[in-house]
């Protein structure tokens, strides 16, 4: 009896986590014991322990010369870890493939995370842009655990082959994130001649007048040169101070606004791996001496602000595990059509906005277009979708509230005329409208936005669900007579 009634709170999981990066690929088997929270009176299941089964070697990501991803190498890659590991497909019950970086935009990106994740449902398959890879790398790193458990403020890098992603992390939370063509293989050689040159290196060494091209020798001081280039740019990122031209002109986000002053600085990446000392093998790239570069002047760039090793450093946008939980809807749904049922994998924006008292929909407006750009959603078909065949339902997402107080007409009205003109600023206008809600308000909101704001796009409206960010969720077909829709819901889970 006690055994039967452990294993209805308790789940065991082995699951897999694949990075796809600009420069490097790797991944984690882990072991995940999933509880659920508050026994007996929740149906959302937790992550209470983890433990870490089998990391693979950091092998290089491979790519063809027409600079697609090498993907018969990239398989027999992954495959080989399998063997290794000794672990077979069908023993995974769940896992997450991030593409990251310069890999995200090769012509054939989509193709190679639905390679990897030809397991189906029981794997979130995102490519991650650039505010979300920062969000990633800021939580794999250890670096929001630590700013939530000390309240320090964090200004986290992590700086890969391509790009350097910037978070300011206070109290937990992050604030600001952004982002600049800096990295540490932008530029790769072999016997001191060029084999691969990215655009933004390219820029770098217009700047400076050093010319570069594929098959030239390119000597020890342009290298030096273009490094030193290169770490400026990421200093003044970090700072939030983006003045130069050559900054100016590597930025893929809108500049950083630091409303904070941070306590710490933490580097995670590839070339955190050189900065803090703990490689020393050249794979001939500019990396070490980016990191050579980059580090006296973060030093000084701060006024001696820690340099704090992060806990993850060349591994932190590496999801562990992909953790399941079921719920089932409340009775109060709104779906405009059956029809619209399944779907699979929809990643979930949840605003960060408190609905326990007055709802303003300026507000709600505001805070739908902050979800959408935290994970990079642009009209829906944004750089990050989940895989489940086709991408996210056609780029779909789900919009996640939990509603808290008296459910009063002026009330739903004001979460209602905030959600349209939401998802006009995030660019969803037009996309089938997925709203998931704790709360028993669904028929309410749902019937509001159809016949008293006009809505005409397909409609799910759900409501007595619990979910976060980095949630996925799957809905199934609507159970009758009860009325009520199963929900598979995915959480992304990290290794710190």
């Amino acid at each position: 009896m006690w055994e039967l009634a452990w294993e209805a709170d308790n789940v065991e999981l082995r699951t897999v986590g694949i990075d796809i990066g600009s420069s490097t690929s790797h991944l984690m088997f882990s072991r995940v014991h999933m509880q659920r929270r508050a026994q007996g009176l929740s149906s959302r299941f937790v992550a209470a322990e983890r433990e870490v089964l089998w990391r693979s070697p950091i092998t290089l990501t491979p790519y063809l010369p027409d600079h697609s991803i090498d993907a018969a190498a990239l398989g027999d890659f992954i495959g080989g870890c399998y063997r290794a590991a000794g672990v077979e497909p069908d023993g995974i019950g769940g896992g997450a493939v991030i593409l990251t970086g310069e890999a995200l935009r090769r012509r054939n990106a989509r193709a190679i995370a639905g390679l990897v994740a030809s397991q189906g449902g029981r794997f979130v398959c995102a490519s991650a842009g650039h505010h979300l890879e920062a969000t990633l790398a800021a939580h794999g790193s250890g670096s929001v655990a630590f700013s939530r458990e000390t309240g320090k403020t964090v200004l986290h890098l992590d700086i890969g082959g391509g790009t350097t992603k910037m978070a300011l992390i206070a109290g937990g939370e992050i604030l600001q994130t952004a982002a600049i063509a800096a990295g540490g293989r932008l530029l790769a050689f072999a016997g001191g001649v060029a084999g691969r040159i990215e655009p933004p290196a390219l820029v770098a060494a217009a700047h400076l007048g050093i010319p570069l091209a594929l098959g030239e020798p390119v000597p020890g001081p342009a290298v030096t040169a273009l490094a030193g280039a290169l770490a400026g740019a990421v200093t003044e990122l970090a700072s939030g101070l983006v003045r130069s031209p050559l900054a100016r002109a590597l930025l893929v986000t809108d500049p950083p606004v630091m409303t904070s002053r941070p306590d710490v600085v933490a580097v995670s990446g590839g070339v955190a791996e050189y900065l803090y000392g703990h490689e020393r093998r050249d794979f001939g790239d500019i990396a070490p001496a980016l990191a050579r570069a980059l580090r006296p002047r973060l030093e000084r760039g701060f006024g001696g602000l820690p340099l704090m090793e992060a806990a993850h450093r060349i591994r932190a946008t590496v999801i562990g595990a992909s953790q399941f939980s079921v719920q089932v809807s409340g009775n109060t749904v709104e779906v405009a059509d059956p029809a619209l049922l399944p779907k699979s994998n929809l990643p979930v924006l949840y605003p960060r906005i408190d609905l326990s008292g007055t709802i303003a929909p300026s507000e709600v407006s505001r805070e739908i277009a902050g979800a959408a750009r935290r994970m990079d959603i642009t009209g829906g078909y944004g750089e990050l979708a989940g895989h489940g065949g086709e991408a996210a339902g056609g780029g779909e997402v789900a919009l996640g509230f939990t509603w808290r107080g008296d459910p009063s007409y002026p009330r739903l009205r004001a979460l209602a005329e905030g959600i349209v003109e939401g998802r006009r600023r995030a660019g969803l206008a037009g996309q089938p409208l997925v709203l998931v809600m704790a709360g028993d308000v669904a028929r309410s909101i749902g019937r509001l936005l159809r016949e008293e704001l006009g809505v005409s796009e397909p409609m799910i409206v759900l409501d007595g669900l619990e979910l976060a960010e980095f949630d996925y969720v799957d809905i199934g077909e609507m159970i009758r007579p009860a009325g009520v829709v199963p929900v598979t819901i995915k959480s992304l889970l990290f290794g710190s």
